[in-house]
């Protein structure tokens, strides 16, 4: 509900790191304190240690995000986890390990998190995707041919899947879209992960976004989101990474946004009681729709 023109319901930042070495339960604080009450945590790959060179490196791996969402749920902050192997992890593992054994690998990898899914310990596939940088042809075709299979066992799951993809606008929906049309995986279902702020049809192609709300996406989101025709959501992206303490949005970002959204949206004379429906639909409806099995 509205109060005053602000947002007193829940706040869900959908695309989240925590590192144990880094802030931690420090960050989650200060989401809390921003007014944040639920945070989708995300695996985190060890680029700055050693990839996983077998299905046991990511059981391990996959172990220590769901101790740390324990920890975050003890804080008192809901949190859901996100759990599969990073694409840019595959391209990296490539050179030691060859094309094939990383594919296979990173596809066992997928299988593992699939188990914890429907085991409940996690609520979604991700993230996965695409590297989002040059690559070789080889390589971009490789990568694309596994997210179409990554997309089968996850429709045959029955869950969504968070993407990593490259950043070329309406182009990329188009192409994502596609690979989901193939694979049997409902558009809907597929979340570009650090979305443009862009929420409209023509521009989504019907999939799901978390969007990447910095200091200008306010606007955008405020002129499509009448024209949205699939589930969207907020995101920071927060890497909890000392090596990059600028590269993405901070801790209490989501929060800030959701305010400000509600007061552009009411200056643009929208009625309260909308207002207060999409921030429903936007920090619960949705996510409760998008991170469950079907």
């Amino acid at each position: 509900m509205l109060t005053d023109g602000r947002w007193k319901g829940p706040i869900l930042d959908q695309h989240m790191h925590l590192d144990r070495s880094n802030r931690f339960l420090d960050a989650v604080s200060e989401f809390s304190r921003a007014g944040g009450t639920g945070i989708m945590l995300v695996h985190k790959p060890g680029f700055s240690s050693e990839l996983p060179t077998d299905l046991d490196g990511y059981r391990a791996a996959y172990s220590e995000t769901l101790s740390m969402a324990e920890e975050v749920r003890a804080s008192g902050i809901e949190a859901g986890v996100i759990l599969g192997p990073h694409p840019v992890a595959w391209e990296h593992q490539i050179e030691p390990l060859g094309l094939a054994r990383a594919t296979e690998l990173h596809l066992e990898a997928v299988g593992l998190a699939l188990d914890h899914i429907e085991a409940g310990n996690a609520v979604c596939l991700g993230e996965v995707g695409r590297p989002h940088y040059p690559v070789s042809d080889e390589t971009w075709e490789a990568a694309n041919d596994m997210l179409r299979e990554i997309m089968v066992m996850a429709a045959a799951a029955g869950t969504s899947v968070q993407l990593h993809v490259e950043d070329n606008g309406a182009v990329t929906y188009r192409e994502i879209a596609a690979l989901c049309d193939d694979a049997g995986l409902a558009r809907d279902r597929a979340i570009r992960h650090y979305a443009p702020a862009d929420v409209g049809a023509d521009f989504t192609h019907g999939l799901a976004a978390t969007v990447s709300v910095g200091s200008s996406s306010v606007e955008t989101i405020a002129a499509t989101a009448t024209s949205a025709n699939a589930p969207w959501g907020m995101e920071t992206d927060f890497l909890d990474d000392p090596r990059r303490p600028g590269a993405v949005l901070g801790p209490k970002i989501v929060p800030k946004r959701t305010q400000q959204l509600c007061s552009a949206l009411l200056e643009a004379n929208w009625e309260e009681e909308e207002v207060s429906d999409l921030m429903t639909k936007i920090h619960s409806d949705w996510p409760s729709r998008l991170y469950s099995t079907q």
